[in-house]
């Protein structure tokens, strides 16, 4: 998950707690209790807001760009168009592994 998909999904959760904290408060009235609930939940969601405004814009990720690679088979001349080229980790034709 993206940092921005973070921070939206913290929003939402914030603004579902308001919402209940707002039907308590219907239920149970205007309490210190409940007020000290409102004003705390009123700072978590501006310190959210801090953060989002400091939190740096992240950059889209980059597109992949698809290589379509073909079935047929390769040209066999590119293997051998060279005479002195080594085989990969054999050595050359004419010589011996130790």
């Amino acid at each position: 998950m993206s940092l921005h998909d973070e921070l939206t999904a913290t929003q939402r959760c914030l603004d579902d707690l308001a919402r209940s904290v707002s039907r308590l408060e219907e239920r149970i009235g205007t309490g210190l209790e409940i007020r000290r609930v409102r004003s705390d939940t009123e700072h978590l969601k501006e310190s959210l807001s801090l953060l989002r405004a400091a939190t740096p814009q992240e950059a889209p990720e980059p597109r992949v760009e698809m290589v379509t690679i073909p079935d047929q088979p390769y040209d066999s001349g590119l293997w051998t168009a060279a005479s002195d080229m080594d085989d990969e980790g054999l050595g050359a034709k004419d010589r011996h592994a130790p």
